[in-house]
């Protein structure tokens, strides 16, 4: 899933995944880091962490089944 490109359930491209979140009790995989989001969606192309819950399918690319219309980066992280 390494730089796989992930893409809004609006066909809009949020980023590429550059890691895994992995829940070390269950072996799951909890989230997906994008580094580079697109800053048309992310301010400043921040880095974000995706649920990976928010997955619908796997593919060629990653599909979520929802992701915010916009991301605000604030004092204290995402809003």
């Amino acid at each position: 899933m390494i730089d796989m490109e992930v893409y809004s359930e609006r066909a809009i491209l949020v980023g590429k995944v550059s890691d895994i979140i992995i829940d070390l009790d269950s072996g799951s995989i909890y989230g997906l880091l994008v580094r580079e989001s697109n800053p048309n969606l992310v301010d400043g192309g921040a880095p974000i962490s995706i649920p990976y819950r928010w997955v619908k399918s796997v593919g060629d690319a990653i599909i979520l089944r929802k992701f915010p219309a916009r991301v605000r980066i604030g004092a204290n992280g995402p809003n």
